[in-house]
């Protein structure tokens, strides 16, 4: 009698799942242990690493940044396979960030005096938040803000977004003696404190790119210290991610990866007797329904889909993923746990009359902040969408790029999703402008309060006059949103979930049984790590080792 080796079928060919599979098939014994298939709904790999060109240069559509090289799973491969160097340029990101150019709405240039001090209460209050300062190192004032920042309804329930508020509100009352300042000539648009709301404004609207959380009062204020960051600097890899993707899936035999196999359905057996799977007519007990009418049978399954795919495939109104339907612990797990959309856009610069003057043009573009005024102000620029208002920066992805980059989060990225490109070009267009090209600038910039720099000859203008001939011959977005098989970009910890959510969902079904039928990987079942590819690539290699293990236990 032939002993059929246990068949691990694995759910997409993301981080996750193409860790997981190399991990099986590598492990020292286990290479003719297993029967190993990864199939994956798309017609590529990488699932959110999506590595692309644009404009001459290389891009990331997807995952973008190494977070922390020091003791990074992926700096590590990314060394050994030596993707940090490339004669493409690449999105590198290098160095200028640190040096940035803040420009008010309306095109006033803003003293770094004024954004340091509101940057740095920023910085503090989310290093506090995360756990990264001590009350011992903190000034008598400032251990009044947290304190008041976290005393009001207690810390339960309370979001990342009204801690920051209060400690905004706090800030302003330690202040209420410094006289109000008003600029901006007739009608005084902008005062200090609607300046110092905005660059914090501004700030929030970054962080709501790296969280993915469309809006911060739905992040939850005490997860923040339980996610860990890897210590050193974060980079960009120059190869591209998808060379970390693509070092993963070498080592896999020929065929054990298919592409365009979408899974339609999960069958599953919560009760078994003797080992033995019932209504299946085969010995393995997990059914797996394929889009395409197609069926495949598998002693365990790792599903790795995406927190969003989850979420609509134990919706009631929707064709349920998994049969028959996930434990209620585990449907309300995904239920209360966030997942949201950011999404990149890339924009080609017009070439110049000249090559010489294109070439001047990208030397001098800067790292634009930009700081709006709020949806309900007065002084809004009419031409500005609404959808370019949160919008932190815009930025050459490396110092002589002729590719810009801004980062959308939330329902402003799910709008560009929808945008046609000419629509897109039009709005960026003209947000650019009303920031750097508007001639106020020149007739305002005298500011005896310092709030703004220039001295009101011209010189200000002088130094961006080359923007006001600024246009985009094309652009690239990224989509994740809509995408079925993504349904948007990573994981967050919403207000009224938490990190027992996250281990619920990374938990293996059925419970408390030896069968392990479906396992669960990928970024949003890792406690300390979602949304993040090294939580991915932690989460994938877990699930490899509880089968490794599992098999080692029962001898086969």
């Amino acid at each position: 009698m032939v002993v059929k080796k246990p068949r691990v079928v694995i759910i997409g060919a993301g981080m996750a799942g193409l860790t997981a599979a190399n991990k099986l098939y590598s492990s020292a014994g286990s290479r003719d242990s297993f029967e190993l298939c990864v199939v994956e709904g798309g017609k590529r790999i990488g699932g959110r690493i999506n590595t692309s060109e644009f404009g001459g240069d290389r891009i990331e559509l997807g995952a973008t940044w190494i977070h922390g090289i020091g003791g990074s799973p992926i700096h590590k491969i990314a060394q050994e396979i030596n993707s940090l160097q490339s004669d493409q340029p690449w999105e590198c990101m290098d160095g200028f960030l640190d040096d940035p150019l803040t420009i008010a709405e309306n095109g006033y240039e803003l003293n770094p005096s004024l954004v340091d001090s509101i940057s740095a209460l920023f910085k503090k209050l989310m290093d506090f938040a995360q756990g990264k300062v001590k009350l011992e190192c903190l000034s008598n004032q400032e251990i009044e803000y947290f304190q008041h920042c976290t005393s009001t309804g207690g810390l339960e329930g309370l979001s990342l977004g009204s801690f920051l508020r209060e400690g905004l509100d706090a800030y302003w009352e330690s202040m209420k003696e410094k006289e109000e300042e008003k600029w901006g000539g007739k009608g005084k648009s902008w005062s200090r404190k609607l300046l110092e709301e905005a660059i914090f404004a501004m700030h929030e609207n970054t962080q709501r790119t790296y969280t993915s959380a469309g809006d911060l009062l739905s992040l939850d204020y005490n997860a923040e210290s339980e996610y860990v960051m890897f210590p050193g600097e974060e980079i960009t890899i120059a190869k591209g991610y998808l060379s970390i993707i693509e070092s993963l899936a070498s080592v896999l035999p020929a065929g054990s990866i298919q592409l365009g196999r979408k899974v339609s359905t999960i069958e599953w057996q919560p009760e078994m007797e003797n080992g033995h799977a019932h209504g299946h007519g085969t010995a393995r007990p997990v059914k797996l329904s394929f889009c395409d009418g197609s069926t495949m049978f598998a002693d365990h399954v790792i599903v790795t889909v995406s927190l969003g795919v989850l979420k609509a495939g134990i919706r009631e109104d929707s064709s349920m993923l998994f049969n028959p339907p996930l434990p209620s612990c585990k449907n309300e797990a995904i239920s209360r746990l966030g997942f949201g959309v950011v999404n990149k856009l890339f924009m080609q610069l017009s070439p110049s009359a000249t090559h010489d003057q294109a070439m001047e043009n990208v030397k001098k573009l800067p790292f634009l902040q930009m700081v709006f005024h709020q949806k309900d102000s007065k002084f809004k620029h009419p031409e500005i969408p609404w959808w370019m208002r949160r919008t932190a920066s815009l930025c050459p992805i490396y110092g002589k790029s002729s590719v810009l980059l801004s980062w959308f989060a939330g329902e402003e990225a799910l709008e560009l999703e929808s945008l046609e490109d000419e629509e897109i070009l039009d709005g960026v267009s003209k947000t650019i402008s009303s920031f750097v090209s508007n001639p106020r600038w020149q007739l305002e910039t005298s500011d005896s309060h310092g709030l703004c720099n220039g001295n009101g000859n011209g010189d200000a203008v002088a130094a961006c006059s080359y923007e006001r001939e600024l246009k985009f011959s094309k652009i690239l977005k990224s989509q994740w949103g809509n995408d079925p098989l993504f349904l948007g970009s990573y994981s967050y910890v919403a207000v009224g979930s938490s990190g027992k959510d996250i281990d619920t969902l990374a938990e293996p079904l059925p419970k408390n049984s030896s069968s392990l039928q479906i396992l669960f990987a990928g970024e949003a079942t890792h406690r300390t790590h979602y949304s993040t590819t090294h939580g991915a690539y932690f989460s994938g290699l877990r699930e490899a080792n509880r089968l490794l293990q599992h098999y080692e236990c029962t001898g086969v």
